[in-house]
């Protein structure tokens, strides 16, 4: 059985790849590991570090938080991120898991930083539908709202919706159903992996403008502020 650690993004997508990883007889999911920013919040989702450790908690794994600074070139990047792989080695962790579904250069690149660490990248989700994703997570029990939508792509009217089977059915059918393309980004409050409900309350709503990390470009976002 291959130990592994889990890169979690707080979402549905890593809830159900985690969810596959946790009852797969080849893995042994040691630990979750999320990347926040200096600020101590998940990019593009912008959920804190007190909800990351409620949901860890709830799943019964501990979190490995690596925080990095946003004035960092991408080698300084690099170089940090393998020292936190190096640690995770040491414990005789052998694989990364992700929950990406099917953007093909971002697997090749995640492939490739795992490759030159030693150790090997895995996805469970991987050229799953995108609706089979959704229909998939719902029919698990899981539960997520939506914390962030792209205003040039999604109306604001999709912000804080609960991703049910009304949310499928509303969906824009030009857009990728489960986000891929940074349409929204969602947190997860209930489900399978979970031992109980992640308690959160909404506390604001706002706007902000980022640079999508996979193009570059900079796009509108607004946000669900969670406590």
């Amino acid at each position: 059985m291959d130990k592994a650690y889990f890169n979690w993004s707080s979402g549905k997508d890593s809830s159900l790849a985690l969810y596959y990883a946790m009852k797969s007889p080849l893995i042994s999911v040691e630990t979750l590991f999320s990347v926040i920013d200096s600020d101590g919040y998940l990019p593009m989702h912008n959920v804190g570090i007190h909800l990351l450790k409620k949901q860890a908690d709830s799943i019964g794994l501990p979190l490995t938080l690596f925080s990095y600074c946003k004035k960092w070139t991408e080698k300084e990047y690099h170089i940090a991120m393998r020292k936190y792989v190096e640690r995770f080695k040491a414990q005789g962790i052998t694989t990364s898991l992700f929950g990406d579904i099917y953007l093909e250069e971002l697997r090749k690149n995640r492939i490739s930083n795992c490759e030159k660490s030693g150790i090997t990248a895995d996805f469970p989700l991987w050229n799953m539908p995108s609706l089979e994703v959704m229909n998939q997570f719902i029919k698990c029990g899981f539960k997520a709202i939506v914390v962030c939508i792209n205003n040039s792509l999604l109306p604001e009217i999709f912000l804080g919706k609960i991703i049910d089977r009304e949310f499928i059915e509303t969906y824009p059918k030009n857009l990728d159903i489960c986000g891929e393309n940074g349409e929204y980004h969602s947190f997860v409050f209930d489900g399978p992996i979970f031992k109980t409900p992640v308690d959160f309350k909404i506390v604001n709503k706002y706007n902000k403008t980022q640079k999508d990390l996979l193009t570059n470009d900079l796009h509108k976002y607004c946000y669900l502020e969670l406590e």
